[in-house]
């Protein structure tokens, strides 16, 4: 269904004062809206909510920095340039050149970095805090449209929502040594910083309070939160975080040199040096950029694979710091003097993460079920000898069986074990961190546990109707109105996991306090110095409660030095 219906009838024009200006704007009473942002102006649109047909504004496809194309390609954003006359903002910019991993065609621009902004009210008493999210996708797919994140169920509150394009796969996470071609790598993190400079220096002229903003995203995206709230180049632009089944600690989410771009020119028929880093980008600048998303991910052996490294192009540690370095050096050696520190923060995950690797398990049984030492965590394994990695093997085998000869695990329980090892051990020492480096600053932790039959869509579809558990990116359902979404009787478990979990997150956007009159008379206390990691387990039922994974913690932490754990 096409929306891209625009009116216009009876506008009236207005004016706000910000600062010492007067900002004028047309308000529609019909279906359209116009406003003037600092690079020009913009038409917008009246939308309504799927519940309650509630009223709000809609401007999408808006670009927060220049086309990364030709010499950009690879690089840094640029801040946007202004245009002349009214750009017409009502529908979405495609979403980033990436693979379809259902079709293996390429889709999506190269052209792609475009924001929305979705606003409850223009004009209100005070402004509205600021929500802006960041998609998952493992760093390699996942756009903003509101076919996935539709701002339906945000939009029944007093809060501004923003959701943006950054580029993903080798277009956003290229990475050369190389000074002089000025590609240390994370374009696609600095993308994110450059939204949130947009949306710092304009959200004022949407009626969002630049000095509230909170940012929130699920897996590669709250792995990028979290990034953000240890990078300088972010301090200042967000207030509050809300990290959703990732950490900057997770294994995944900072990539190893493997020498990915030698290996993409492979790939893709390079003939020439591959010692020359020069003479390789100029090959990859005449590639088309849906080759480049086809064959990105192709370069991963079997054996990486095996060993849990499933992403060629994500994070890295920047080979130098440039003017524009957003990781310096190691996460975990971030942590201490982190600015996000100073920062209120909800974090947790999902009851049963490890169902994300329900599919890549049962394609390699033999190997994936019989494979202890590859589930110690990387870092460890290549700080110990084979003596302590034995010993290791079996202290796991230990906790998890009572049987430190077992030779094999069965399905479920190796899946139990990666929800640990890929998210929730990570999490932990990300609380760990928390509660020693901002012991005064409010730190909540839930765990996602809402197991509906029919409304999990991301199980679902990875592990189809029959497997029961709430997997990885399961919550997404219940914060987004998407293609997969259905209508709910108000009266339905689903439908009061909506109310809410958007209760919770626009009410820790609105004051740093997920506490709300919709979870009462459940309290939600933040973590304690000291104290047990207890959270709030939200399921058809609120508990807050200690945090049942937190038992298998102690092995875990027993597999790394007190320097090396946080």
């Amino acid at each position: 269904m096409d929306l891209r219906v625009g009116f216009g009838e009876k506008l009236k024009l207005g004016a706000k004062v910000i600062g010492h200006k007067v900002i004028q704007y047309r308000l529609g009473t019909g279906h359209t809206t116009e406003l003037t942002t600092k690079y020009g102006q913009l038409k917008g649109q009246q939308r309504k909510t799927v519940y309650d047909a509630e009223i709000y504004y809609s401007f999408e496809g808006i670009p927060f920095a220049q086309p990364p194309v030709g010499e950009l390609r690879f690089r840094a954003p640029q801040p946007p340039t202004s245009w002349q006359g009214v750009r017409d903002c009502t529908y979405a910019r495609d979403q980033p050149m990436q693979r379809n991993s259902i079709t293996n065609s390429a889709e999506g621009s190269e052209d792609c970095l475009y924001l929305n902004v979705y606003a409850k009210k223009l004009e209100s008493p005070k402004p509205l805090p600021v929500m802006v999210w960041i998609y998952g996708g493992g760093f390699q797919i996942g756009g903003a449209s509101r076919d996935l994140y539709g701002p339906d169920y945000f939009m029944k509150h007093d809060v501004i929502l923003v959701t943006f394009n950054y580029r993903v796969g080798a277009l956003g996470f290229m990475s050369l040594k190389d000074k002089t071609l000025k590609i240390p790598g994370n374009a696609g993190l600095k993308d994110q910083i450059q939204a949130l400079r947009w949306v710092k220096e304009n959200i004022v002229v949407f009626n969002g309070d630049p000095e509230n903003i909170t940012v929130l995203g699920e897996s590669a995206g709250g792995a990028s939160t979290h990034i953000l709230m240890q990078s300088e180049q972010a301090r200042g632009l967000f207030h509050r975080a809300i990290v959703q089944s990732g950490s900057a600690l997770c294994a995944w989410a900072t990539n190893p040199d493997r020498k990915w771009p030698q290996r993409l020119g492979k790939e893709l028929g390079y003939a020439g040096n591959l010692e020359s880093e020069k003479e390789l980008l100029e090959f990859f600048q005449q590639i088309p950029a849906a080759k480049l998303a086809l064959h990105c991910n192709a370069i991963v052996t079997q054996e990486e694979h095996r060993d849990y490294e499933i992403l060629a192009f994500a994070p890295v540690i920047e080979t130098y710091v440039g003017e524009d370095c957003v990781v310096p050096k190691s996460q975990q050696e971030q942590l201490s003097s982190a600015w996000g520190n100073e920062i209120p923060l909800i974090i947790g995950g999902t009851s049963f993460e490890g169902l994300f690797s329900y599919q890549s398990t049962l394609a390699d049984p033999l190997y994936m079920l019989s494979a202890f030492e590859a589930i110690i965590p990387k870092q460890v394994r290549e700080a110990v000898d084979k003596e302590e990695l034995a010993e290791m093997v079996r202290k796991l085998k230990k906790s998890y069986f009572d049987d430190p000869d077992r030779a094999s695990m069965e399905l479920y329980e190796c899946l139990h074990i990666l929800s640990v090892k890929n998210f929730w051990h990570d999490i932990h020492r990300t609380l760990l961190a928390r509660l020693a480096y901002a012991p005064t600053l409010s730190t909540y932790l839930y765990r996602f546990d809402m197991d509906s039959p029919h409304y999990n869509h991301y199980r679902i579809l990875k592990c189809g109707k029959k497997v029961r558990g709430v997997c990885h990116a399961d919550d997404i359902s219940y914060m987004f109105y998407g293609l997969l979404s259905s209508k709910l009787d108000k009266d339905t478990p689903e439908y009061r996991t909506i109310e809410r979990l958007i209760g919770m997150w626009t009410s820790f956007a609105t004051k740093g306090d997920p506490n709300c009159d919709i979870i009462a008379p459940v309290k939600w206390d933040p973590l304690r110095p000291g104290g047990q990691e207890v959270c709030l387990n939200i399921a058809d039922g609120l508990e807050f409660i200690p945090l049942p994974e937190s038992k298998q913690f102690v092995v875990w932490d027993s597999f790394y030095t007190r320097e090396s754990l946080y």
